[in-house]
Order: structure tokens, then C-alpha cells, then sequence
């Protein structure tokens, strides 16, 4: 089997990584002794985890640039993905709210859920520009959650090391999708796709009932 990163793959993921790491250990001074950055740093790294949303639509990217893409192809959109979610972190805790959040989220899950069940093979700018519009609204709803208390830079370097560990998930999960029969890989995007169908369907439906 090949193996589910190629090197370039690992450069890229492994820059993302150090990058949250580096803004931990800027954060990682204080009278405290550290404690408030390493607490604000495990809030950041569990939060990734606390939405099906948000886990689904990161495994989601992983799997379907492992699945259908290949080369330097298939790390540009969760390098991207993971980028633009800081950028929007960031924006949300400079108190720049983005519209139409929680619809932009759940439309991202239909949209990856598709190309996952197509295995579409998008040019790579493309694939990038796809993952990374949609992880700006991704990080917009991080950093409005994430406690005003925690410290910045260790929240979001936190934050930022756990979507890398669901992206790497996505990878393993796509690179044993492209090795099986393409019935796989459409039930998990259609699993994902319906996820999303579910999310932007719930307000109007709730609407409907009242």
C-alpha cells in the first residue's frame, strides 16, 4: 500500500503544525507559570472535536483529497482548509462577525459530501479555494466559541493541531476508500451530504412547526 502521505504532504502538514506550536510557546510565559496557556491550549485543541459539523466536515476534506487526488493535489486542501480556518478564527475574535455562519457550514458538509462521493478530481487551486472558503466560516464559529478567558495564542494554536489530527484521520480514511470499491466512497460522501442537507434543513423545518 502506498503510504497516505506523500513527502510534500508531510512538509505542508507538519509547517501547520509547527506553526500552532510556535504560537503556543510565544503564549507560554506569565506569572501563572503557564498554567492558564496550557489550559487554553487543551480548549483549543478538544474544540475541533465538539461539533459533528465540524469533525465531519474536516474528515471530510482528508478523506476526499486522499480518495480522489493525487501528488501535491491531495494536502493543498487541508493545508488550506486549515489556514483559512485560523484566518477566521482570528477575525471572529477581533469581533468581525461573518453572515450567514451556521448556513455556510452546513453547506460546506453537503458540498465536500458530494465531491467525496464523486471522488472529483478538482484542479488544485480549486480544490484549495473550495476547502479553504468554506473553513473560513468554520474558523468564524471556533473563534466565537472559544471562552474570551483563554489566551489567544494557545487556544488557537491548540485549535489549530487539532484539525490537523481529524485532517490526517481524513487521509487514512480516503487513502483506504481509494484502494476499495467506489460504492465506499459514495456511501461515506452521501453520509456526509445528508449531514448537511439535515443541518440547513433544521432551522426551516423548526420554522415550520412553530
Amino acid at each position: 500500500m502506498k503510504p497516505v502521505l506523500t513527502p510534500a504532504a508531510r512538509r505542508g502538514l507538519a509547517s501547520v503544525v509547527l506553526l500552532g506550536f510556535a504560537g503556543f510557546a510565544c503564549a507560554h510565559t506569565g506569572a501563572d507559570g503557564g498554567v492558564h496557556h496550557e489550559s487554553s491550549l487543551v480548549e483549543g485543541l478538544v474544540h475541533p472535536f465538539t461539533g459533528l459539523d465540524h469533525v465531519a466536515a474536516m474528515l471530510a476534506v482528508g478523506a476526499w483529497s486522499a480518495a480522489a487526488l493525487r501528488g501535491a493535489r491531495a494536502w493543498s486542501a487541508p493545508v488550506a482548509f486549515a489556514v483559512m480556518l485560523l484566518a477566521g478564527a482570528l477575525l471572529a475574535r477581533a469581533g468581525l462577525q461573518l453572515p450567514a455562519v451556521e448556513p455556510a457550514i452546513a453547506a460546506s458538509l453537503l458540498a465536500l459530501g458530494l465531491l467525496l462521493a464523486a471522488r472529483s478530481q478538482l484542479p488544485m487551486g480549486v480544490g484549495a479555494a473550495v476547502a479553504g472558503g468554506f473553513a473560513l466560516f468554520h474558523g468564524a464559529a471556533h473563534g466565537s466559541a472559544l471562552p474570551q478567558s483563554a489566551s489567544p495564542a494557545a487556544a488557537l494554536a491548540g485549535m489549530l493541531v487539532g484539525t490537523v489530527v481529524l485532517h490526517l484521520a481524513g487521509l487514512g480514511i480516503g487513502r483506504m476508500l481509494a484502494t476499495r470499491s467506489a460504492w465506499f466512497a459514495r456511501t461515506a460522501g452521501a453520509l456526509v451530504a445528508a449531514l448537511g442537507l439535515f443541518f440547513l434543513a433544521g432551522p426551516a423545518a423548526a420554522q415550520l412547526l412553530n
